[in-house]
């Protein structure tokens, strides 16, 4: 790990990737494009609520706390890293990382946010060569993929030997709503399938734990019912902000989400959560 985010004089994207070109929006674009089960104007929605959302200030706490204990073998690649949030947030603790993000307003926030190394496309359309990768991040990602397995598998050539793969699902297939069919989801995971979708892919998950312990039973009673009564639409733009906003009920969490991040961080897991992070090589 490095310090510092100025890391132009480790990383030659262009070099490691075939037929990328230099867009004016100071991404590096991707020679084809091809579709993804996520929403196109999602982007914006998170761009708007993430540097104020302790969901997504929670999860990038427990994401660097596990890409420090599980260290990666040189940069690590975000694959599906939407905004660049998590990047910036892995970048800003020394490490180098390359955004990969098939939406293009997704990656032209990548830029804004002062990340240098920002591919627009999917991760077979940049066509990296292998075992360049020093880590792969998969946060929120993987269940967007209808073969799980096989993308994971299509990973493994572009890993330096033992590199990690780091990934964050939700959890819970008990917690299916509208907003995952909305969302683009194809499925959420159990401790008990993630570990299987990575051992047939052919990787042992060394270390996996729930997070957001909290959420379970608001998710439950707020989404997940509303939704098989037929009594929920997706939520809106304004409604996701509400519930990522930092007021009262946020200030209630911090407390369990610090506890929650102590024992990630010690490498130790928590029984439930509303998602799963995991560590696979």
């Amino acid at each position: 790990m490095r310090c510092g985010t100025s890391e132009d004089d480790v990383i030659d994207v262009g070099a490691i990737a075939d037929g990328l070109v230099r867009d004016p929006a100071g991404y590096w674009k991707a020679p084809s494009a091809e579709a993804v089960s996520y929403p196109a104007e999602d982007s914006d929605v998170c761009f708007q609520v993430e540097e104020t959302s302790f969901w997504f200030a929670h999860r990038n706490r427990a994401i660097t706390a596990v890409a420090d204990r599980f260290p990666p073998r040189g940069a690590i690649v975000d694959i599906g890293g939407g905004n660049g949030f998590v990047a910036k947030a892995l970048a800003d603790r020394g490490h180098d990382v390359v955004l990969v993000e098939p939406s293009p307003d997704g990656a032209a926030h990548a830029v804004s946010r002062g990340l240098r190394h920002v591919v627009c496309g999917t991760l077979a359309a940049a066509r990296f060569h292998p075992a360049t990768f020093g880590a792969a991040g998969l946060f929120d990602v993987v269940e967007h993929i209808e073969d799980d397995v096989a993308f994971l598998r299509s990973l493994r050539p572009l890993l330096a030997g033992d590199a990690p793969v780091y990934v964050t699902v939700p959890a819970y297939r008990s917690l299916w709503s509208v907003d995952d069919d909305a969302a683009g989801h194809f499925r959420r995971y159990s401790r008990g399938t993630l570990s299987a979708a990575f051992a047939a892919a052919g990787f042992d998950v060394v270390f996996s734990t729930y997070f957001f312990a909290p959420l379970p039973l608001p998710i439950l009673l707020l989404r997940s019912l509303p939704s098989r009564l037929g009594m929920r639409r997706r939520a809106d733009a304004t409604e996701i902000a509400r519930e990522h906003g930092g007021g009262f009920g946020a200030r209630l969490l911090r407390p369990l989400l610090d506890a929650e991040l102590r024992r990630i961080a010690r490498g130790r897991s928590i029984p439930f959560g509303a998602s799963l992070l995991a560590v696979a090589v």
